[in-house]
């Protein structure tokens, strides 16, 4: 039986943050295009660790694509609230194919909701791991009250370049609340 090369999202690896206020997707709650297959993803352990566990801090290693899509589903969320989307990220050494690939993060409300978007200048991102977008230009979504699907769908693409990519670590994805 062959096995699927996409990985899908084990919610064992999402944390829900203290007083309802939002999730962490650590490497593993993340559905990933190609990331069962060992020739585009790996997950990497930290430095010096023999085992995995879901409490163990590991990042997801791009080895090489053209194709990238990363992405989280958040249950059910609070009405009339904005959240803020964060992915924490870098580049190794070696990496290629970002300069002139845009890279975009997207969120909808539901599963039938409108995109809304920010592009992000991967090519800038350094070996230390990044919050990304930064603080200074965060990327809020409003959770409307008359949205019946209150679930944020979100996640990073760069799906139109048709270049290969590597060398991009995701630690975690933070979905936080910032306004009631």
């Amino acid at each position: 039986m062959a096995r699927e090369p996409h990985q899908k999202a084990n919610y064992d690896y999402m944390e829900e943050q203290e007083n309802d206020s939002g999730y962490i997707f650590k490497p593993r709650a993340f559905n990933i295009v190609w990331g069962n297959d060992k020739r585009c993803w790996r997950m990497a352990k930290p430095i010096g660790s023999s085992t995995s566990s879901k409490n163990e801090e590991e990042c997801a290693e791009l080895v090489q694509v053209s194709w990238l899509e990363v992405t989280g589903v958040t249950p059910r969320l609070h009405a009339s609230t904005t959240y803020q989307i964060t992915f924490q990220l870098s580049l190794e050494k070696g990496a290629s194919g970002w300069t002139g690939a845009p890279v975009f993060l997207m969120a909808k409300v539901g599963k039938k909701g409108k995109y809304k978007w920010k592009k992000l200048e991967v090519e800038k991102l350094t070996r230390d791991p990044t919050d990304f977008p930064s603080v200074r230009d965060p990327f809020g979504v409003e959770i409307a009250d008359e949205q019946l699907d209150k679930r944020l769908y979100f996640g990073l693409y760069e799906v139109w370049s048709g270049r290969w990519k590597k060398g991009l670590k995701v630690y975690k994805a933070t979905v936080k609340q910032i306004k009631k």
